[in-house]
């Protein structure tokens, strides 16, 4: 991995940058190996609602977010939260994971803590 102070915009074509957002309308499906992904990072997601997504539209890129929805379903719980807002190192595990498994059942497991309250089907079922 290397670090710089340089913005992505400035080192890779538009049209290969993918801003991973939880408020994507498009369902990341697979991992293209010639994108770019942007795992964008907030403190409190509540106040920043939306801004991820609104900032990857104000720099014309693509967005998407992680198939949550399409592979976990909701896990009851006392407070009734769900979130699908994860945290960077989450995130980077999961597509990690994905990356080495092609799996996303295997990916959300090792990356979406039980706390977010989404679970795998056959989880939920136990």
């Amino acid at each position: 991995m290397d670090t710089t102070p340089e913005s992505y915009l400035d080192l890779f074509p538009l049209e290969t940058i993918v801003y991973l957002t939880p408020d994507s309308e498009n369902v990341l499906e697979d991992i293209d190996p010639d994108k770019v992904y942007v795992l964008g990072g907030l403190v409190d997601e509540s106040i920043h609602k939306q801004l991820t997504l609104r900032r990857a539209r104000e720099q014309r890129l693509q967005t998407a977010r992680l198939p949550i929805r399409e592979y976990m379903v909701r896990a009851p719980n006392r407070r009734n939260f769900h979130c699908e807002t994860l945290a960077i190192n989450q995130v980077f595990d999961i597509l990690s994971t994905y990356y080495e498994t092609k799996s996303w059942p295997a990916a959300l497991r090792a990356g979406v803590s039980s706390g977010k309250g989404y679970v795998l089907p056959e989880t939920a079922e136990q």
